[in-house]
């Protein structure tokens, strides 16, 4: 019996319809780094539409699922990689744990088209169902347990940057909504095309005509718009250490880091520079515990006579109990300590084990001292002219903790970390395609600094202004504007979201006061 249903089951998914969704999960895939053929997210979803056709709403879960499984599959190959060669996992175990998150980000494609084909089958149209719920199930994946905001259709537009300036207004959520529907529109008007007996979209084509072109207004407007300078243009050195992960916490290999960050710093700095910023875990010791190495680090601020930012792991006293931190310290011109910001948002299974008590079997892939703890708020750390928010790891991927530090002063965003566990993958790549919709909902001016890349500029309006390579010795240089911290994002953060979740629980109600009148059966 078993073995029945399992042969079922994989005929289900290698029919016309899987096949369908298969190859929907496959373009949104190529539309990401490091492909990046982002054009193809337009037309992406219209197989999977095709394959709902006159589907049951069961049926629709299952194709919205195995377009998911599909394309975070390609996605996120890369986490095999971490697991393996950083986590020191068998592949006996690397691979179900990473088919175990495919599933989850899948299963929101899944509700997607599940309450879209519902929506349908009560009379309500695609062309409004789908896109808000896609949204809202994005949205709910974005913080639900820890939260994943990777991968959104939105992100893969990070170079088009007149259609991605609309963030300032509903985030990347916006730009979601907008692939989403014209992926509908175009799939009834090729249905109307070749005489399929489908009505022409009127209704929807000229809703979603005017959403792009008063996308395109916008964006084009806002990118010639000339900002008035709220404060004096800042020079930034962004050191790219390229420490190998392996042996980054070796006591062996201190001195040849330091050696290697003090290099590319004096090269850096020739010109003169404000800010200098050395990547996460820049400093692979306690900062507070090494007077000798913390000597060295501050004689280095004096002499380039500029504030240097850098990560190191922190502790503090909680309660009476020891706490591990990951951290940005902040030295002054001077020498002095002038700040630290600490990691608000931690990785599961990296800075510490979820249910610990009962996955005793999971060790952190960090090397290092025990489990970290969250930071206690967002602070703006002061530069001299100009606040930074300082945000460490993977933690830009997640918008509301921009909007947190923009809201508690900063006027230029810093984002320090380790892209080194992705290895040569396209994994810091997609990285920093979500980092550059910070600076834009914020309309503050981003700069990045990676330890093995990539490491890069990028202004208030998402425009990536310098880069580095990856796994490579090197640093970029500039002069950037803070920014004014004003944008409608910032006042109303995730209201359309919200939104978008309050209008598909409205057609849940709906159709299950209706559920008689749906069928079951194709």
């Amino acid at each position: 019996m078993n073995t029945l249903i399992f042969f079922s089951s994989i005929k289900q998914i290698f029919d016309r319809r899987g096949m369908l969704a298969i190859a929907s999960g496959i373009l949104i895939a190529l539309s990401f780094p490091n492909a990046g053929l982002s054009f193809l997210v337009w037309i992406a979803l219209i197989p999977l539409l095709i394959a709902l056709e006159e589907s049951t709403h069961k049926t629709a879960f299952r194709i919205g699922m195995t377009c998911g499984i599909t394309g975070y599959s390609v996605i996120l190959y890369w986490l095999n990689i971490v697991f393996v060669r950083y986590g020191k996992l068998p592949w006996s175990v690397s691979i179900p744990l990473y088919l175990l998150l495919v599933l989850w980000l899948a299963m929101f494609y899944g509700f997607s088209t599940w309450v879209a084909r519902l929506g349908e089958l009560i009379g309500i149209k695609a062309a409004f169902t789908l896109p808000v719920a896609w949204v809202a199930f994005d949205f709910i994946r974005s913080f639900l347990f820890s939260g994943f905001a990777w991968g959104m259709l939105g992100h893969s537009q990070f170079r088009t940057l007149p259609v991605v300036q609309i963030a300032d207004l509903a985030g990347v959520y916006g730009i979601t909504l907008l692939i989403v529907l014209a992926n509908i529109v175009l799939h009834r008007a090729l249905r109307a095309v070749s005489g399929a007996g489908v009505p022409y979209p009127v209704k929807s084509a000229v809703v979603a005509l005017l959403l792009i072109l008063c996308t395109l207004f916008y964006g084009f407007n806002r990118l010639n718009a000339q900002e008035s300078a709220a404060s004096k243009p800042m020079r930034v050195a962004l050191i790219q250490g390229n420490i190998p992960q392996d042996v980054k916490w070796s006591p062996e290999f201190r001195e040849h880091t330091v050696d290697t960050y003090e290099r590319l710093t004096r090269e850096a700095s020739k010109g003169g520079v404000d800010l200098i910023v050395w990547p996460e875990s820049a400093v692979p010791f306690f900062f507070q515990d090494e007077p000798r190495q913390a000597e060295r680090i501050r004689n280095l601020a004096r002499e380039m006579n500029a504030c240097l930012l850098f990560g190191s792991p922190a502790h503090e006293l909680r309660n009476g109990k020891s706490t591990f931190l990951n951290s940005a310290f902040m030295l002054s011109p001077k020498g002095e300590t002038v700040g630290r910001a600490d990691k608000l948002h931690l990785v599961p299974f990296g800075e510490y084990v979820p249910l610990g008590n009962l996955l005793t079997f999971i060790n952190k892939l960090v090397v290092g001292i025990g489990d970290f703890s969250p930071g206690e708020r967002a602070v703006a750390l002061d530069s001299g002219n100009t606040k930074l928010g300082v945000q460490v790891c993977y933690e830009i991927i997640f918008p509301e903790l921009a909007r947190q530090y923009v809201q508690a002063g900063a006027r230029v965003l810093v984002a320090i970390t380790n892209d080194a566990w992705f290895g040569r993958s396209s994994a810091p790549y997609q990285h920093l395609a979500i980092s550059t919709f910070r600076a834009i909902e914020t309309r503050t001016p981003l700069i990045r600094a990676a330890n093995t890349g990539v490491t890069a500029i990028v202004d208030q309006n998402g425009h990536i202004r310098t880069m580095t390579g990856i796994f490579v010795e090197a640093y970029r240089t500039g002069e950037i504007q803070p920014g004014s911290g004003k944008s409608l994002y910032l006042t109303i953060g995730d209201t359309p979201a919200w939104l978008c979740v309050l209008i598909t629980a409205g057609i849940g109600i709906l159709v299950w006061r209706k559920r008689k009148v749906i069928p079951t059966e194709e």
